[in-house]
């Protein structure tokens, strides 16, 4: 039979690999819930921007997991903008701008070195990022208000397939 105090079975279990981090939702955080959560790892970006005289938000986006594109968030007007990553390559930072109740920017940022910017440049800034080195973005979520993305978080996840090279 086994028997553990309480301090004993907080050491255990703080020595266990934390594989999962969030970076909580910014953003005003009106309309409707979304999540991209789906299988496999993150192969590309795509976002839509909507422009008016003052400037723009960010209307919309899709990831692509593998090569599946998820259901579109928000909406896809315009012209899309889009990153496909190459093989190895890992989303390790995400961050922009809110403000007025909109996402204003997105920058996505890979273990490569090479970043995806969109949007204005307006607002309040975030940067999200994993806790845990080795860690890659596996899915974003927030709310969207059927005219553009009204707030995002971000999830990370420890990817083993290519750990070495992240």
């Amino acid at each position: 039979k086994l028997s553990f105090d309480i301090f004993t079975l907080l050491f255990l279990l703080s020595a266990l690999p934390d594989l999962f981090s969030y970076s909580p939702a910014v953003g005003d955080g009106s309309g409707i819930e979304f999540s991209t959560a789906s299988e496999g790892r993150i192969t590309g970006i795509r976002v839509w921007e909507y422009n008016n005289y003052w400037g723009g938000y960010i209307s919309g986006f899709q990831l692509r997991y593998e090569s599946n594109w998820t259901a579109e968030v928000g909406v896809n007007s315009g012209n899309p903008m889009e990153m496909i990553l190459y093989d190895k390559e890992a989303i390790i930072q995400v961050s922009g701008k809110y403000y007025s109740g909109y996402i204003y920017e997105l920058v996505f940022v890979t273990n490569q070195g090479r970043l995806f910017k969109m949007g204005q440049s307006n607002g309040a800034s975030f940067n999200f990022y994993p806790f845990q080195k080795g860690n890659e973005l596996r899915f974003l979520s927030g709310r969207q208000n059927g005219s553009g993305i009204t707030s995002i978080g971000a999830h990370w996840k420890r990817n083993y397939l290519n750990n070495s090279n992240l």
